[in-house]
């Protein structure tokens, strides 16, 4: 048989093609509704398997128990399977875990870094400091937790920076990644004695100012709780945040003063950040103690920095799911649809989202490492944050 190409003209060989190419473009309405709406059957999403394994440490229900269509949360999961980079997805909804699955090498029990997530348990640190007495006010200066450096600062703006600055990202020091240098010494060749940097990373903004987003400055949050309380900040987290929440914190890596990270590397189970999460949603209640104070839950929460161009930020995009972004004490928070969500958020999609209005969370961990060296950053990760938007633009 000739192929019809053979037997039109060149005239009309183009009308065939767009009436064909119009005939598939309806067809495909017809049988989707609309092309972005395409996606699983039903008889798709019914099999799609998220029960949550039944143990002590949550208890658990079903989205329909909950009030929850079970296929919006089959769709999350039936998404989530197409992520290289993704480890776990948990869905808590009236304190209950109604969705749990992990993928590609994640489990149930995994440790592993939580990268930024970190900043969000350091803020806490700060709060409960601030509560017991060890720390006087957040507008104590930084220097006067580091004064070995004091005579070293030329730069006099630095001796002014806050507690409450370092808390906001206003505290004037850039974030690291715009500066290639910087990022090879900070990261890559440097002893990981990051206290000098007090000194020689130059601040990019008068302090108080503007949002700046630093990982120096979340890493000295940690070490003036350190110092102020005269513990190991894992040591006083564990006693005081973790223990009565049942968490464990399973490691938290150190720098090379002895320091744990106050930014980045803090190593829990999903379900324990998702514990932690969950202290956030009740104001600092765990079962009627008070353990964070519910004025710090409250301050943290609160957007300082509004209007963030996370596309500016990162030099990337993130589909068209995460809106009007915004900054408190170490916690993000960002819109969906119809719902406005607060957030811990480490680097490759670890993720705590907070649906106060739904009494609900969402927790993802990923390998933040994955892909090629240099490139894995936000390809991966933008995807885990888009899976989640979605997800929370679908809730009703």
């Amino acid at each position: 048989m000739k192929s019809i190409y053979t037997i039109v003209s060149s005239s009309r060989r183009r009308r065939v093609l767009i009436w064909t190419g119009i005939g598939l473009w309806l067809s495909i309405l017809v049988g989707c509704g609309t092309l972005v709406g395409c996606g699983p059957s039903a008889e798709e999403l019914k099999a799609v398997v998220y029960t949550p394994r039944d143990r002590a440490d949550w208890p658990v229900s079903t989205p329909a128990a909950e009030g929850l269509d079970p296929l919006l949360v089959a769709r999350l999961y039936y998404n989530a399977a197409k992520l290289k980079s993704l480890y776990g997805v948990l869905v808590i909804k009236n304190d209950t875990l109604i969705a749990e699955k992990y993928f590609n090498i994640g489990y149930i029990d995994q440790v592993s870094g939580r990268m930024s997530f970190t900043k969000s348990v350091t803020s806490a640190l700060i709060g409960l400091a601030l509560e017991q007495g060890y720390l006087k006010n957040l507008d104590q200066k930084m220097i006067d937790f580091f004064p070995e450096y004091a005579e070293l600062i030329t730069d006099p703006r630095k001796k002014q920076i806050t507690i409450r600055q370092l808390l906001m990202m206003r505290s004037g020091y850039p974030w690291e990644e715009h500066y290639p240098d910087l990022t090879r010494r900070m990261f890559w060749v440097d002893d990981w004695r990051w206290l000098p940097h007090i000194v020689d990373v130059p601040l990019d903004s008068d302090p108080g100012t503007r949002f700046g987003y630093s990982n120096l400055g979340s890493h000295l949050l940690g070490v003036i709780a350190a110092r102020a309380t005269h513990l190991d900040l894992m040591v006083y987290a564990q006693k005081n945040l973790f223990t009565p929440i049942g968490a464990t914190i399973a490691d938290w890596t150190q720098d090379e003063d002895g320091y744990r990270w106050g930014f980045w590397e803090i190593q829990l189970t999903a379900r324990d950040m998702a514990k932690f999460g969950k202290l956030y949603m009740h104001g600092g209640r765990w079962d009627g103690t008070q353990v964070i104070p519910e004025a710090w839950v409250k301050d943290s929460l609160i957007r300082y920095s509004e209007g963030i161009n996370f596309t500016a930020w990162i030099g990337s995009g993130l589909g068209g799911y995460m809106h009007d972004l915004g900054y408190g004490y170490q916690w993000w928070s960002a819109t969906a649809g119809r719902h406005t969500y607060d957030f811990a958020w480490g680097h490759g999609g670890q993720l705590v989202v907070l649906l106060h209005d739904l009494d609900m969370m969402i927790v993802t961990t990923a390998d933040p490492l994955y892909g090629v060296p240099g490139e894995e950053s936000w390809h991966y990760e933008g995807a885990i944050i888009d899976l989640v938007g979605e997800f929370i633009a679908s809730l009703p």
